[in-house]
């Protein structure tokens, strides 16, 4: 999953982005004031927006605002105000959730994971895929009741396989998904990791669950 935080305390920023790295296995790009927070929002393929409301150039309630006239993508505002009139106008302005600073880092990290299962239709935080599990909160695998073991990046391209469970996903929307605007691009780079995956998943299995479709990507199905 990709994550924007836009977010101008640099300390703030700098700690929630590695929380979500370490903590949920996120990719995560930082925008430090409103206009650049909009433009990338509106540029690129989130899963979910962590916006601040106080931002330079472009306060958070107007990004809030021009963002929900293009986009449907789960929105969790940063906000010191706690009057009830300013929160219940935020969630009437588009937001999905709010926290009020300051914050838990784990609180925090448990709402952007709620929304972000929200936000691909879940409601449970482990995805069933015939006899395959995967468990989004604590990141673990198993097939047919045992236990898999993946690398990081093994992992976050089966979640996303995994949330879209059934449909099509093309290699270019898996990139825009897993990984932030400092990887370097190597053009096998998915190719690998979905050979490693099938390598754990479905070698010793009767059924294979990652199918190639050619010319288009790769669905995850029973």
């Amino acid at each position: 999953m990709r994550v924007l935080v836009i977010e101008d305390e640099q300390r703030l920023a700098q700690n929630v982005a590695r929380s979500l790295r370490e903590g949920a296995g996120y990719a995560v790009d930082v925008a430090s004031d409103g206009e650049d927070g909009l433009f990338m929002a509106q540029s690129n393929e989130y899963d979910l927006v962590i916006l601040d409301l106080m931002l330079p150039k472009l306060d958070g309630r107007s990004v809030l605002h021009r963002l929900r006239q293009s986009s449907s993508v789960p929105v969790l505002v940063l906000t010191a105000r706690d009057e009830k009139e300013s929160i219940v106008a935020l969630l009437n302005t588009g937001a999905d959730d709010y926290v009020l600073k300051p914050f838990d880092l784990g609180e925090l990290l448990a709402r952007c994971k709620a929304l972000v299962r929200r936000g691909k239709g879940q409601s449970l935080p482990v995805l069933k895929v015939g006899n395959l599990e995967v468990n989004t909160a604590d990141r673990s695998v198993q097939r047919d009741g045992k236990r898999i073991e993946l690398t990081a990046m093994e992992y976050r391209v089966l979640e996303y396989l995994a949330f879209r469970a059934g449909a099509v996903v093309s290699k270019t929307e898996l990139l825009e998904h897993l990984y932030d605007f400092s990887w370097e691009r190597f053009s096998n780079v998915i190719e690998v990791y979905i050979s490693g995956l099938r390598r754990k998943l479905d070698d010793t299995a009767q059924a294979r669950l990652i199918h190639t479709m050619r010319g288009q990507g790769y669905i995850l199905r029973n």
